[in-house]
């Protein structure tokens, strides 16, 4: 009789265990679901904005054809990425998309004659904002996507993951030159300036990285 209960105590704390350990995985798989979709409602922003950024330069540099025919191929790409849900595609194709968008910025620091365009300064600051979001939202995916696969490593865990369906998911990693919207700088040029400057186009003078992740944008919950 003794032996009976104490096998029957085993079995509940296993019981109560693995019960722990499902919730566990449960939470840590939706925050890290949570942390995702916030990244996904910033890039598709991102992508919003970005058709009118190119037709805006456009229309003071329609020679730069070469151009803004790779950024709105890197869109492209960086859209049809989106659509696969892997962090593991889409990093390389917005990777990629900030590269082709650095390269816009630095044909619009040719032009000073849109800094007074203020349509392409809206956009330039609204394209900033989000980056600076996207930042935010992906250093929390990240920790959330580190604790997750963490816990599907570790026991009792690891012993539940398999056949209840709970699988690692990769993370969301940047260029660290990527991180920041080049900020075009028109210093030099003359308010009259009406066309290009007879060299290649320099480099875009944008703030390197972006600000430090101290204070969290509103709405997104802390990583636990």
């Amino acid at each position: 009789m003794v032996v009976l209960i104490i096998v029957i105590v085993i079995v509940v704390l296993l019981a109560l265990g693995l019960w722990a350990a499902y919730n566990g995985l449960v939470k840590k798989r939706n925050r890290t679901q949570e942390a995702w979709s916030e990244i996904d409602v910033e890039l598709k922003r991102r992508h919003d904005l970005i058709p009118n950024l190119v037709s805006t330069v456009q229309g003071y540099a329609a020679h730069e054809q070469g151009t803004f025919e790779a950024v709105t191929q890197a869109r492209a790409n960086a859209v049809t990425a989106g659509a696969t849900g892997d962090p593991g595609q889409i990093a390389p194709a917005e990777n990629a998309l900030s590269g082709a968008l650095r390269s816009l910025f630095a044909v619009a620091e040719n032009y000073p004659q849109l800094r007074a365009v203020e349509s392409f300064l809206q956009l330039q600051e609204t394209l900033t904002a989000t980056e600076d979001k996207i930042e935010f939202a992906r250093r929390y995916y990240n920790t959330s996507a580190r604790d997750y696969n963490i816990g599907l490593q570790t026991f009792p865990r690891n012993l539940i993951a398999g056949p209840f369906g709970f699988k690692a998911v990769a993370f969301f990693a940047t260029d660290e030159d990527d991180r920041a919207v080049p900020q075009v700088n028109f210093s030099g040029s003359g308010p009259g300036a009406a066309g290009p400057a007879p060299s290649g186009p320099p480099l875009a003078g944008g703030p390197e990285g972006l600000p430090p992740a101290a204070t969290a944008p509103e709405g997104l919950p802390p990583a636990g």
